[in-house]
């Protein structure tokens, strides 16, 4: 039985996209052209693109019409690649250090080791955490602008087991999502796991557009809205004040949950307070230590309204049942006796350094970043493609992300994401000339 003649379309395209026949970057017919070239409908047209899409070989751009991608880059590249091969410098993920650490964490174990209470760390804990740690949570908190007694603050296994947890906890399959177009892969796919809708909000230079979140929760039934108002990733902005009360207004006057995710808020020495310290009523304040500490720590912890406390210690108990005693343990020995906050002061710093290494390598091209940022954001000039630099930087074993993963419009902007909390600081430089070099090469072929 001959295949569909779609199918066969498929194929072919596919085909030359393998082959190189069809490169990297090449704008395909539009799917009317593509319809009266191959003599098919023109929803037909649109299937055999869907089909390419779906198979990593185009992307469809809004308003400007299909590429060819790069097919040496794994599909999803930035978020789904995991594992580097060896000597790859890694700038998609941040997984800082500073010196020392590791020498902090053999002095804890011993230390550990020898208190009286190593019984207890093998016995299930109470699902958010025992009283006595969600205290040093509690008192942590107060530090970052949030004033939150230890009732209200649940220990969870990181900031995305956070996330989970409460969205578990407070939203249902279908239920609508307000988001930053660009905004922490993560939660993109946390959000596809449980079904849940994303609206993206357009961004403006300095946060996002909350006139453009006001027109979206008068014309559809929003039922929360995910923000990241300090040191938002990728684009580092830190919100005004105002933009924070507006934005909690509206939240308040459309009845919407907040998630407000403070993963790398510890960036920014003197923020604003936090959104749940503006509204405590209808905000989740999420946060971890897996920045600001270690990421192999894996402790996380929230705050939330005495009304969601109960639902989300279900999600904990669904989850993992309770955070590992043994590193919570050592989570609330650092906070207390000052470590946590030692480590968060030196990684700002090692933050600066970082940038002034990058701002140099990159000169005139326009940067959005923030000065104590783990990361910049690159956007480039038409028409420039930019999964082609990243399978060129690829070869020179130097990882990037694209803006795919953190795009939830169907505008998927032409930039890079450069993460600079992994690689070597001693030849970061190095590193950040090489990309430079990659992106005028695609700039002015």
């Amino acid at each position: 039985m001959p295949a569909p003649r779609y199918k066969t379309i498929v194929d072919a395209l596919a085909s030359d996209i393998r082959l190189g026949r069809l490169t990297s970057g090449t704008r395909l017919p539009t799917h009317r052209d593509l319809a009266a070239r191959e003599g098919i409908a023109l929803a037909t047209a649109s299937r055999v693109y869907a089909e390419l899409e779906a198979m990593g070989l185009v992307s469809a751009e809004q308003g400007r019409g299909t590429f060819v991608r790069e097919v040496t880059l794994s599909p999803g590249h930035g978020i789904d690649q995991q594992v580097t091969r060896s000597g790859t410098v890694d700038l998609n993920f941040n997984y800082p250090s500073v010196p020392g650490q590791a020498e902090t964490l053999r002095q804890a174990l011993r230390d550990l080791a020898n208190s009286g209470d190593l019984e207890t760390l093998l016995r299930y804990q109470p699902h958010g955490g025992r009283p006595h740690e969600r205290a040093v949570f509690a008192e942590h908190l107060r530090r970052r602008k949030l004033a939150v007694d230890a009732e209200h603050v649940l220990i969870v296994n990181g900031a995305q087991h956070g996330l989970t947890t409460t969205m578990l906890a407070a939203l249902r399959p279908g239920d609508v999502v307000a988001a930053d177009a660009l905004t922490y892969p993560g939660f993109k796919v946390l959000a596809e796991s449980l079904h849940l809708e994303l609206a993206p909000i357009p961004s403006t230079q300095n946060g996002p557009d909350l006139d453009a979140l006001t027109r979206l929760c008068t014309t559809r039934r929003v039922r929360a809205v995910y923000a990241m108002p300090t040191m938002h990733n990728p684009l580092s902005w830190v919100m005004d004040l105002a933009a924070r009360r507006r934005l909690v207004d509206i939240a308040q006057e459309h009845q919407l949950l907040i998630i407000e995710d403070a993963s790398y808020a510890y960036l920014d020495e003197k923020p604003p307070p936090p959104l749940a310290a503006l509204a405590p009523a209808c905000t989740v304040y999420v946060s971890g230590l897996s920045k600001s500490v270690a990421t192999g720590l894996r402790v996380g912890f929230l705050a939330a309204p005495t009304s969601l406390i109960s639902a989300i210690e279900r999600a904990i108990r669904a989850t993992t049942w309770n955070t590992p005693a043994l590193t919570t343990a050592i989570a609330t020995r650092w906070l207390h006796d000052g470590t946590v906050d030692r480590l968060e002061s030196e990684k700002r710093a090692d933050a600066r350094a970082r940038q002034a290494i990058a701002r140099e390598a990159f000169g005139d091209l326009a940067l959005i970043t923030h000065p104590s940022s783990y990361y910049v954001w690159l956007p480039l000039p038409e028409p420039a493609r930019v999964d082609r630099i990243a399978a060129a930087l690829l070869r020179e074993n130097i990882s990037v992300s694209t803006a795919e993963p953190f795009s939830i419009s169907g505008q998927v902007p032409q930039a890079l994401r450069l993460a600079l909390g992994s690689a070597d600081i001693d030849t970061l430089g190095v590193t950040m000339r090489t990309v430079r070099q990659a992106v005028d090469a695609e700039i002015y072929r």
